[in-house]
């Protein structure tokens, strides 16, 4: 699996067009119909362009503007009509307001910003604290409530899923139909531990169920390869063999701490136990801690 997993890596580097720009490097890569894969500064946006203009899922951070607005220049020469945030992380809002205008786009010509209302709901209530340093020009206009929404663009029907209390409690998974990809945001980032922000409404069971509806979503074709092709938040174009990789990790490290607490272990006992050691290679072992902890709270319920 880990050696499938290098050569999909390999091909998104040898594929994509990759030019320096004040923003960082910038690479392109076309995962299959007609959408595209982005990643700036380690950082994934999935872009659909076609007749009607571009749609991006997340826009990297203000800085990466420049660079990823000449990368799309390359293209399409239509502006960005939306934009769908699948968590209110800065760095996947934070070129909401710069990357349009790094387009072209006037302020009559902004796009449509999609997110989970909670995504707004979190980003207003630091507004109101001491820690409001995300401007409201970054903030989803078109929030939706509930399981999700769907639109048609370029032709293409899309389709928004809320996963409860996954990575955060406003994460989205956005699947491009036609094309059969999936954009995942940082409920999956495959050679990174999950990151389960418990101060912002994450947990790990929720992860788990979002895991779960990503591959009752991804089809393979032969040999368990390709087909639904998935964008992740962070790291390589995957497929739905990577997945079940993750997923598995999850779980086995979910059943190891679990399994130390009904032995009365502390978090300190569990994290010197290195539940995720066999992982450590494969994953990024500096975090490994903060993933076991995370763990350890979901799990037993002290903050």
């Amino acid at each position: 699996m880990q050696r499938k997993s290098a050569l999909i890596g390999a091909v998104v580097i040898a594929a994509a067009g990759v030019w320096a720009q004040p923003g960082g490097d910038v690479g392109v890569l076309k995962v299959q119909g007609n959408v595209y894969m982005v990643v700036a500064g380690g950082r994934n946006i999935a872009a659909q362009v076609g007749p009607d203009g571009i749609l991006l899922v997340d826009t990297a951070t203000g800085a990466e503007a420049p660079g990823v607005a000449a990368a799309l220049k390359k293209l399409s020469d239509k502006p960005i009509v939306w934009i769908v945030n699948t968590n209110a992380d800065r760095d996947h809002i934070g070129g909401n307001a710069a990357l349009p205008r790094a387009m072209g786009a006037t302020e009559r010509q902004l796009p449509r910003v999609v997110a989970q209302e909670n995504v707004l709901n979190r980003l207003s209530a630091a507004a109101k604290g001491s820690a409001g340093d995300v401007p409201d020009v970054l903030w989803p206009n078109d929030e939706y409530a509930g399981a999700g929404k769907d639109f048609a663009f370029n032709g293409e029907a899309l389709v928004i899923t809320h996963v409860a209390a996954a990575h955060t409690d406003g994460d989205s998974l956005v699947h491009f139909r036609r094309s059969d990809v999936l954009a995942t945001g940082d409920v999956f980032t495959p050679g990174r531990y999950p990151v389960v922000d418990l101060q912002r409404g994450g947990t790990l069971q929720g992860l788990l169920d979002a895991l779960n509806l990503i591959l009752r979503i991804t089809v393979p074709l032969k040999y368990e390869e390709a087909g639904t092709y998935v964008i992740p938040g962070h790291g390589r174009l995957c497929d739905e063999a990577d997945v079940v990789e993750y997923r598995n990790m999850v779980t086995i490290v979910r059943d190891r701490v679990r399994d130390m607490i009904r032995k009365d272990m502390t978090l300190e006992q569990v994290k010197a136990a290195r539940p995720t050691r066999d992982y450590d290679t494969q994953y990024d072992a500096e975090n490994a801690g903060s993933f076991v902890e995370a763990v350890y709270r979901s799990l037993s319920g002290r903050k």
